[in-house]
């Protein structure tokens, strides 16, 4: 939401200036060995980590860290942080052309403007820093998959560096940047040139990898050699289809939201239907899927709301907003036009308060009337079932801004790393003025199969902030191999490492489709074993679960499995940190959900597929005046 909300900064210009004025300026630090040659592979030395890191007291394999220039004219400080590990000893080393058929990887966090350092940390790499602070192994890296390195940008970002007039003004020059400073990389790191590259990451890299593959396939001589992509939850989408469309799937997932409540589920239907968001998906899909109209709230004036951020720094008015949000919540206890029962509010015509704001509604609605929501007063968009408060702490700055761990890691001094950085478009702020990837995704696709990149787009089961309904959306709605979206729906089991059943898993002509039982937005953090396999088998690997061969599926198409929605768990967890309680309904009151939902779904879906013959919603422009919407409370938590 962080995106869309950007429009409304971009349009103040008198603002735009004065923020300008005030952008940091940062630049890389020069350490006594560094090289006084151009970048090599001599450099590999002066990048080694060599010293020892706090609190990591047990062995990891050989790895490299600092800064390296991204080659924009005029802007010599403006470099990516890259923090890189070897899966065997010598394997990033290599000279150039040896061991040219192993993979490398990169992982990028999301934001815009978070570190990919908290992936690394928190997620899928090799050190994993608990919430005491303590370092801890992890035996689900997905360095043990491939070489594998994790890189802060875009420029700016985390430990990355920038002149003040030197940030990346929209999407197009994060691309180039980032292939500037993949130029340089495998100078350092030869071998990496010709070995097969898989770019991966989270959440806004949905939208960071599209452009650096679209700058890519604008090169005649790019620098790597780009095999694959997985995407996590992505932002690919324009943020009603992503974020606002799956309100009623992802209730469903998870009636906990409601209650159980039928008579609330059915005022949630309806409103559905009343904003277009009742997409019906066909395999294979009939036709390009026709766009819906946004309907905003017409009884408060949202557009003002907003707009008092172009006043004020981004962040801070987001966190000042958040707050006063919270204490309104606290305080409106008795005031209906907030706390209002929706049971048989159903009557024809869209929520006048809410507009067709859904997730915003089931979020409030939660807050105020379902337990154990409406006692912690919290709501984790990422991941559904943790209704903790506080939350369990996940934080970096201690470790990182350490100076023992700055020296290690040749990092910046002229600046302490940051999970969020708020310029990251320069005087934009986090304003990104650059159309969604679904705008050129077919072109992409177009491009992936000439060249046999291989696309995998993934989702956390238990995400409310980029639901998976958004990223099926996404692939039905883009031509690749020369048809529309997949030919049969994905209803294929996988399973993790102990084999246990991990989700749903499709392939086409090039693209997969991963979905991940018991994760969230941060699938590698919440699941890391199922996240683990998902990188080694579909991403990397060739393990062909859920390939259409054609009739039939590789590993079968279980019946049960082709649904829209694959239930949640039955457990919501409360209490606060690490101290964490279990509520989980009646087995009565499931029982009796269980009937009714088997009955509902099974009458909207003969209606939609009699009525609706495929269509719901196209992604072939902007929606820029989505962002006028947003609650505070829905953008405040995509940061990651």
């Amino acid at each position: 939401m962080i995106r869309c909300i950007a429009a409304v900064l971009a349009f103040a210009s008198p603002f735009a200036r004065v923020f300008a004025d005030t952008l940091p300026s940062s630049y890389p630090h020069v350490y006594s060995n560094e090289p006084s040659t151009n970048l090599g592979p001599d450099w590999q030395s002066y990048f080694e980590v060599t010293e020892s890191l706090p609190n990591v007291t047990f062995d990891v394999s050989r790895n490299f860290a600092g800064n390296i220039a991204v080659q924009r004219e005029g802007h010599p400080n403006n470099t990516l942080f890259f923090w890189a590990f070897e899966k065997e000893e010598g394997s990033l080393t290599a000279d150039a052309n040896s061991s040219s058929t192993e993979p490398w990887g990169i992982w990028l966090n999301g934001g815009p403007g978070s570190s990919s350092m908290y992936g690394l940390l928190f997620g899928n790499g090799p050190i994993n820093i608990a919430s005491d602070y303590s370092a801890l192994v992890n035996n689900y890296t997905w360095a043990d998959v491939a070489d594998y390195v994790w890189i802060d940008q875009p420029v700016g970002v985390g430990f990355a560096t920038a002149d003040a007039d030197g940030y990346a003004p929209n999407e197009d020059q994060v691309g180039e940047d980032f292939m500037g400073f993949l130029e340089n990389f495998v100078k350092v790191f030869p071998s990496l040139a010709t070995r097969p590259l898989y770019i991966t990451g989270e959440s806004y890299a949905g939208v960071y990898i599209p452009y650096i593959m679209k700058t890519y396939f604008s090169m005649s001589n790019a620098p790597v050699n780009l095999a694959g992509v997985g995407i996590g939850n992505g932002a690919i989408t324009s943020g009603q289809v992503f974020e606002l469309l799956p309100a009623l799937d992802t209730i469903q997932t998870y009636p906990q939201l409601i209650g159980y409540d039928p008579e609330v589920y059915k005022y949630f239907e309806e409103q559905s239907k009343l904003c277009g968001y009742d997409v019906n998906l066909t395999y294979p899909q009939g036709g390009i899927i026709p766009s819906v109209p946004l309907t905003l709230p017409t009884d408060r004036d949202v557009v003002f709301l907003l707009s008092e951020m172009r006043m004020r720094s981004f962040k801070s008015q987001l966190l000042s907003k958040l707050s006063a949000r919270a204490d309104e919540v606290h305080t409106l206890t008795r005031r209906e036009e907030w706390k209002r029962d929706l049971t048989g509010r159903a009557n024809g015509s869209i929520d006048s308060w809410y507009g067709c704001l859904l997730l915003d509604e089931f979020i409030d609605y939660a807050l105020n009337y379902t337990y154990p929501w409406n006692i912690s007063q919290t709501f984790d968009v990422y991941n559904i079932q943790d209704a903790l408060n506080p939350e369990v702490t996940t934080d970096a700055t201690v470790f990182l801004n350490d100076n023992q761990t700055r020296t290690a890691l040749h990092a910046p001094t002229s600046k302490d790393w940051a999970l969020s950085f708020e310029y990251t478009f320069g005087q934009s702020g986090s304003a990104d003025p650059s159309p969604e990837p679904m705008v050129f995704l077919t072109e992409l696709a177009t491009n992936a199969t000439a060249q046999n990149i291989t696309i995998v787009l993934y989702s956390g089961n238990d995400d409310s902030l980029i639901a998976h309904r958004g990223t099926e959306i996404a692939i039905q709605n883009t031509t690749f191999g020369g048809i529309q979206g997949f030919t049969k729906k994905p209803s294929t089991p996988w399973y993790n490492e102990s084999g246990s059943f991990a989700g749903i898993v499709h392939q086409e002509r090039g693209w997969k489709y991963v979905l991940v039982h018991g994760a969230g937005h941060l699938v590698p953090t919440d699941a890391p074993d199922a996240a683990f396999v998902l990188a080694r088998d579909f991403i990397f690997g060739s393990n062909e679960t859920g390939l259409v061969d054609g009739d039939r599926v590789v590993g079968g198409e279980n019946s049960t499995l082709a649904i829209d929605v694959l239930p949640g768990g039955d457990e919501i967890y409360y209490g606060v940190g690490a101290t964490q309680s279990t509520y989980i309904y009646p087995s009565a009151t499931r029982s009796a959900w269980e009937a009714f939902i088997q009955t509902a779904t099974a009458a909207a879906s003969a209606i939609s597929q009699s009525q609706n013959n495929g269509c719901g919603v196209q992604q072939v422009k902007r929606t820029s005046k989505f962002g006028w919407a947003v609650s505070m409370i829905t953008i405040l938590c995509w940061i990651l």
